[in-house]
C-alpha cells in the first residue's frame, strides 16, 4: 500500500518533471493579468473598488496580496502533478499567523481560506514561496535574503512531508505548531520579552478589547463607532443582516447554537478589510451576552467562487460560504467555535469571530527573521497538506534531494519579477 502511494508520486514526475517547476514564460499565460484584476471588480461594491485598486497599486507586495486570481490563472495554464490536497488557495507568507484554539492557546497556522479548494499541492507551495521573494524586496532585503528564505522554507516543507509520509494518521491530525515554536525565532535573551509582548497583544485582540476600541455608548446603548471608509453604518442592510444571522445559526453544531442564543445582536456596520477582499460585502456584528455587558463580535464576510474554480471546476458544496468553512476546518489544527455560513440576497457568506486573539505578522517585523519564520510556515503548510492529502505520494514526487528546492527558488524569483511588471501595468492605468 505504501509502495503504491510512493509510486503514484514518482509517476507524477512523468507528467511534471521536478525541474519543470522552475519554468515561467509569460507568453503562455493564456490571460491578461490586468484584465483579470479588473474583471473581479464587477462583483464588488462599486464605491469600494477605488480603495481596492489604490491598495493594490501601493507596491508589488500589496499587488501580490490582491492578485490571487492572477496567479491562479497562471498556475492553471501549466501542467500539474494531479496530487491533490485541500488548498489554502492564498498561502502567501503573511497569511500565516497566531490563532486562538477553543482552549485559548495560541497556535501558529494558516489563517485565510477565501480561495480554498481541492487542487494540486504544488500550487500552494508556489504561491507561498514566491511571496517570500516579493516580501523580501518590499522590506528592503536583496534577493539573496529572499532566496535563502525560499530554500529554507522549501526544504522544511519537503522534510516535514517526509516525516508525515510515515507517521500515523492521528499523529498528523493532532500535530500543532504553538506560539512557543514561533518564539524560538528569537534568541534566549529576547524570548521572555517577546512572549510577554505577544500575550499582551493577544489579550487585546478579543471581543472585550475590540469593544473598548471600537464602541461607544449612544443613548444608553453600546454602538460601533463609524470610521469611514473602514466602518460605516448602512441602515438599509440592517434587516437583511438580521435574516442572514438567523440562517447562519443553522450551520452551527447543535451545542454551539445554544451558546449563540445567549447573545443578542445590537449593532452592525459594513467593513473594509484586507487588500484582495476589498469590495466584497463584509459586516461586523456586535452582540451582547445575557448580562448585557459581555460583547461578542462576529464578522460576516461574502464568499464568491474560489479563483481556482475556472481551472479545477466548481466546488462540491452548494454555497461558497460552506466551501470556505469546510476547507478551514480541514486545514487548521483547531478552529473558531463560531465558524458557520449562510446566504442572503443572492450572495454567500461565512461567519467567524472578529480578531479572537489573532496575531497577524507584520512584514517589517519578520524581515530580520525571514528565514526561520519561512521554515515554520513550511512546516505548517506541510501539515495542512498531510492532513488533507497523501503525504506519501507528495514525498514520492519531491524525492529526498534538493532538486525541488532549487526549482522552486528559480520559479519564485521569476514570478516575483512578473509580479513587479504586473504591478507597474496596474499603476499605469491610474
Amino acid at each position: 500500500m505504501r509502495d503504491e502511494r510512493w509510486a503514484r508520486g514518482r509517476a507524477a514526475r512523468d507528467r511534471v518533471p521536478v525541474r519543470s517547476l522552475a519554468d515561467w514564460d509569460p507568453a503562455h499565460r493564456g490571460h491578461d493579468a490586468l484584465g483579470t484584476v479588473l474583471e473581479q471588480n464587477k462583483s464588488r461594491v462599486p464605491e469600494l473598488v477605488p480603495i481596492r485598486l489604490e491598495r493594490m497599486s501601493a507596491s508589488p507586495w500589496t499587488y501580490y496580496r490582491g492578485a490571487a486570481a492572477v496567479m491562479a490563472a497562471d498556475l492553471g495554464a501549466a501542467p500539474h502533478t494531479g496530487i491533490d490536497v485541500q488548498l489554502c488557495g492564498d498561502a502567501h507568507v503573511l497569511n500565516f499567523g497566531l490563532w486562538a484554539t477553543p482552549e485559548r492557546q495560541l497556535s501558529f497556522d494558516l489563517r485565510d481560506f477565501d480561495e480554498t479548494l481541492r487542487g494540486p499541492f504544488e500550487w500552494d507551495v508556489k504561491r507561498f514561496l514566491a511571496s517570500l521573494v516579493v516580501l523580501a524586496r518590499d522590506t528592503g532585503l536583496d534577493d539573496r535574503a529572499g532566496l535563502a528564505a525560499v530554500r529554507a522554507a522549501s526544504a522544511a516543507y519537503r522534510e516535514r512531508i517526509g516525516l508525515y509520509s510515515t507517521a500515523d494518521e492521528l499523529t498528523i491530525w493532532y500535530d500543532v505548531i504553538t506560539s512557543g515554536d514561533l518564539l524560538e525565532l528569537f534568541g534566549p535573551e529576547e524570548q521572555e520579552q517577546q512572549s510577554a509582548r505577544l500575550a499582551k497583544r493577544a489579550r487585546r485582540r478579543t471581543s472585550a478589547g475590540t469593544a473598548r476600541k471600537l464602541t461607544h455608548v449612544v443613548d444608553g446603548r453600546l454602538r460601533i463607532v463609524d470610521d469611514p471608509p473602514a466602518r460605516v453604518h448602512v441602515p438599509e442592510i440592517a434587516a437583511e443582516i438580521a435574516a442572514t444571522f438567523r440562517a447562519y445559526r443553522e450551520s452551527l453544531p447543535y451545542e454551539r447554537r445554544g451558546l449563540l442564543d445567549r447573545f443578542t445582536p445590537v449593532d452592525v456596520v459594513r467593513q473594509v478589510v484586507g487588500v484582495g477582499s476589498v469590495g466584497m460585502q463584509v459586516y461586523l456584528v456586535l452582540l451582547l451576552g445575557r448580562n448585557g455587558t459581555e460583547p461578542l463580535f462576529l464578522q460576516i464576510k461574502q464568499a464568491g467562487p474560489a479563483v481556482y474554480e475556472r481551472t479545477l471546476g466548481p466546488s462540491p458544496y452548494p454555497a461558497h460560504g460552506e466551501r470556505v468553512i469546510r476547507g478551514k476546518r480541514q486545514i487548521q489544527a483547531a478552529s473558531d467555535i463560531f465558524l458557520g455560513w449562510t446566504s442572503a440576497g443572492g450572495a454567500d457568506f461565512y461567519v467567524r469571530q472578529f480578531r479572537d486573539m489573532k496575531v497577524i505578522p507584520n512584514g517589517e517585523l519578520i524581515a530580520p527573521y525571514l528565514v526561520p519564520f519561512a521554515e515554520r510556515c513550511g512546516h505548517v503548510l506541510a501539515r495542512a497538506h498531510a492532513r488533507t492529502g497523501d503525504a506519501m505520494a507528495i514525498a514520492g514526487y519531491l524525492g529526498q534531494g534538493r532538486r525541488f528546492d532549487e526549482a522552486m527558488a528559480e520559479f519564485a524569483v521569476r514570478y516575483a519579477d512578473q509580479t513587479a511588471r504586473d504591478h507597474q501595468e496596474l499603476v499605469a492605468t491610474d
